[in-house]
C-alpha cells in the first residue's frame, strides 16, 4: 500500500492540538483497510520520527435529521489512528514531508 494513500490527513482540532501538547499525540484520517503496522511505516517514513504505539479507531456512520422529517443527513464512518511519539521533545510539522 502506497504511503500517500494509508495517511489520508490530519486531524486539527481543539482536542488533538490539546493531545499534541500534554501527551504527544498525533491523529490521523487513514484509509479504511490500513492497520497499525502500515500507520507506523508510513509515520517514519514520511515524517522521520520514532513512534511508540499506534492506536485505532472506526467511527460509525450517523444519521440526522434535518428541517423536514424526510431529509437525511448522512455523516460517514471513516477511520482514526491515534499516534504517540517516543522522543517528547519530537514534533510533527504536517507542512514538511520528508
Amino acid at each position: 500500500m502506497r504511503l500517500f494513500r494509508i495517511l489520508k490527513k490530519p486531524i486539527t482540532t481543539e482536542k488533538t492540538s490539546n493531545l499534541s501538547l500534554v501527551s504527544n499525540t498525533y491523529v490521523f484520517e487513514i484509509a479504511s483497510d490500513a492497520t497499525k503496522v502500515d500507520v507506523k511505516k508510513a509515520i517514519i517514513e514520511l515524517y522521520g520520527v520514532e513512534v511508540a504505539s499506534v492506536n485505532v479507531l472506526h467511527t460509525r456512520e450517523k444519521f440526522k435529521y434535518g428541517k423536514k422529517k424526510w431529509m437525511q443527513i448522512r455523516k460517514r464512518s471513516s477511520k482514526k489512528a491515534y499516534v504517540t511519539l517516543k522522543d517528547s521533545k519530537a514534533k510533527i510539522d504536517f507542512s514538511i514531508i520528508k
